[in-house]
Parts: structure tokens; C-alpha cells; sequence
């Protein structure tokens, strides 16, 4: 099978992107993220998308600045399913931490759910290491808008980010 590459466009992710059926998101998920980009407007996030030429995010994800341990934190990171595995998550990932980097920050951190090793491993890739495990819920929504709690065990992982001159 022939290989198709297109070219990848990193952008902050703006309220027009979460038009309802935007990466199959629930109505609650989208309500979480215009939030998100509210705390953008205040200097205390960076939500990014992944874009291909057509301009649609395939891939968002944030960082949180204002966490109490004073080491920015990526979450929300996801690639649309079918894209999975195809370096976007790479892209997003180094994208965020060029942002935090030009903060003059130098550590990032994230959270991954213990059930969810893809992830994981990707990160581990990126070099990111084991620092802890803490308790971990959020409330999700079903196609057919009923909400349940997911209860589960996160592992957190830490990067040391190496300055570069780009």
C-alpha cells in the first residue's frame, strides 16, 4: 500500500474547532475545553490542535500552568482514533512542550490512566518516567447523553525538557 504523508500544522485551538460533532466529544467534554480556552485567554493554559491541510484538528491537547506544584501539566491530549499511531501524538506532545519551554519552564508532567498502555508507552518514547500514582475520576458521557463516573488509578510521569535553540 502506497504511503500518503501530509503536512501537519501545530495552532491554538480556537471555540469555532468544537462545533458539535468535532471528534465525536460529548457535550460535556466540549464544555470542559471552552473552559479550557477561557483559562487560555488568561495566560494559565496552552490548548494546542494538530492540523492537516484541511485545517480540522485531528489531534488537542493543553498544558496547565497554574497547577500547585508548579510543574506544567498535559492533559486532554487525544488524537482522533483512526489516526492513532501515525506520530500525531508526537507532534502534539513536542508542540506542548516547545510552549512550556518558552515559558522558561524546564520540567512538564503528565497523568495517563493505568488501563491505557498506548499512551504510555508513547510517552515513555518522548522520555517521560514514572514518578507516582494518585486516584484518578472523571465523569463520562454516553452517545445517548447518560453520564457515568470512571473511577481509576493514574500513573504520573515527568520530563526534564532539554533547552533547544528552535
Amino acid at each position: 500500500m502506497p504511503e500518503v504523508v501530509l503536512p501537519l500544522t501545530v495552532r491554538d485551538l480556537t471555540a469555532e474547532d468544537l462545533h458539535p460533532g468535532f471528534s465525536g466529544w460529548s457535550a460535556t467534554y466540549r464544555q470542559g475545553t471552552f473552559t479550557a480556552l477561557d483559562r487560555a485567554k488568561r495566560g494559565e493554559v496552552d490548548f494546542l490542535a494538530v492540523c492537516p491541510p484541511s485545517g480540522i484538528p485531528v489531534a488537542t491537547g493543553g498544558v496547565d500552568y497554574a497547577k500547585p506544584s508548579g510543574i506544567p501539566v498535559l492533559w486532554q491530549l487525544s488524537v482522533d482514533a483512526p489516526l492513532r499511531s501515525c506520530g500525531i501524538g508526537t507532534v502534539l506532545v513536542r508542540a506542548l512542550e516547545q510552549r512550556i519551554r518558552g515559558r522558561g519552564l524546564t520540567w512538564a508532567e503528565l497523568g495517563v490512566d493505568e488501563n491505557e498502555s498506548r499512551p504510555r508507552a508513547l510517552y515513555e518514547r518522548l522520555g517521560y518516567v514514572v514518578t507516582g500514582r494518585e486516584p484518578g475520576s472523571w465523569d463520562q458521557e454516553a452517545p445517548d447523553g447518560t453520564v457515568t463516573r470512571y473511577e481509576t488509578m493514574i500513573t504520573v510521569m515527568r520530563k526534564q525538557l532539554a533547552w533547544t535553540s528552535a
